[in-house]
């Protein structure tokens, strides 16, 4: 199994990135202020603005390491990969599967119903924690049906038609899982660009982050993240990411946040309200959020295909590695991943 190494995030808007010999140098103001060896780290996310040199980006890339690019807000920019490794016959066959409507169609009922069912499944974990809730209980019952017609859906508009009411559905009742700090964390639904609450403003780091992390494990394993089976493709949009990380949605972002609430690690003082441009975290909030997560990545869990412990930062890793093995027909279907 992979091993998961450190990911360094540099939450300085104003640092630059370069190298000293096989060191990452981090730098403000043309003043070092961290360094690390590159053999420590497996990828780097940079909140701003400043950059990285040439010589990094060579050192990253000849290294395995991703870079990706945020703005201080926490908006995806850009991400940095160097040559393509894999078998270029997986490839191939990715590229021909994913104009195999039907082929297409089965993928994307899996993920779909695989969301749609750890939603379910988080619902359910609080009704076992803490007793009866009629709103809950009613919307998992609703879910369970989502599902059923997400995995028999006859086409991907009428699938995304099934994700989206259970979606809406599901985050309807997301603040009854708020069980402190409730008049602090005020959550009416999902909403970005920018989102209007503290909430979605860390939803939407969380599910960036796992998009990067799910485009970076497609690369290891020899994928092209931009070739998907249910979102459309579009240039720069790494499509094939966006159709996986549907499945670790609810379980690594959506508890990560609720825990993050719930256990009081967050507060309503590392967050910044700017009107119209909406809710961000404050340095402070970020760099709480960031090794919090960073934490939560090092916890096990025992698989449940693989039936082995992996560190959940790995998940994407497993998931990408099952895909590969489901195109090369190393095995009959894909297994999805699903919470209990």
């Amino acid at each position: 199994m992979r091993k998961l190494l450190n990911t360094l995030y540099v939450t300085t808007p104003e640092a630059y990135l370069s190298k000293d010999g096989l060191n990452i140098v981090v730098s403000v103001k043309q003043q070092e202020v961290f360094r690390i060896p590159s053999i420590n780290i497996e990828s780097i996310v940079t909140f701003g603005y400043m950059g990285a040199s040439p010589g990094l980006m060579k050192l990253c890339s000849d290294s395995g390491i991703s870079l990706t690019f945020l703005t201080p807000h926490g908006r995806f920019i850009s991400r940095v990969q160097g040559a393509t490794h894999g078998n270029v016959l997986l490839r191939k066959a990715q590229y021909s599967l994913s104009d195999n409507e039907d082929w297409s169609l089965h993928i994307a009922q899996l993920m779909i119903a695989a969301k749609i069912q750890n939603y379910r499944n988080i619902l359910r974990r609080y009704i076992r924690d803490y007793g009866e809730c009629p709103e809950v209980e009613a919307a998992s019952q609703v879910l369970d049906m989502n599902k059923f017609h997400a995995l028999h859906a006859a086409d991907k508009t009428r699938l995304m038609g099934w994700e989206g009411t259970a979606s809406n559905i599901y985050f309807e009742v997301m603040p009854k899982l708020i069980l402190n700090q409730k008049e602090s964390f005020p959550f009416n639904g999902r909403n970005r660009r920018p989102p209007k609450d503290a909430v979605n403003a860390m939803l939407s780091l969380a599910y960036t982050l796992i998009a990067n992390d799910t485009s970076a494990a497609l690369e290891t394993v020899g994928l092209d993240p931009y070739v998907g089976f249910l979102h459309s493709l579009r240039p720069g949009r790494t499509s094939l990411a966006l159709d996986m990380m549907e499945e670790f949605r609810a379980y690594i972002g959506d508890r990560f946040v609720l825990s993050l609430i719930n256990k009081r690690q967050i507060t309503p003082k590392d967050f910044l309200h700017q009107g119209d441009n909406g809710v961000i975290l404050t340095d402070k909030g970020r760099k709480t959020f960031l090794t919090a997560w960073q934490n939560r990545k090092r916890e096990t869990i025992i698989h449940p295909y693989l039936n082995e412990k992996v560190e959940i930062g790995l998940l994407p890793y497993v998931q990408a590695m099952m895909l590969a093995r489901y195109i090369r027909k190393d095995i009959d279907d894909y297994p999805v991943f699903l919470i209990k």
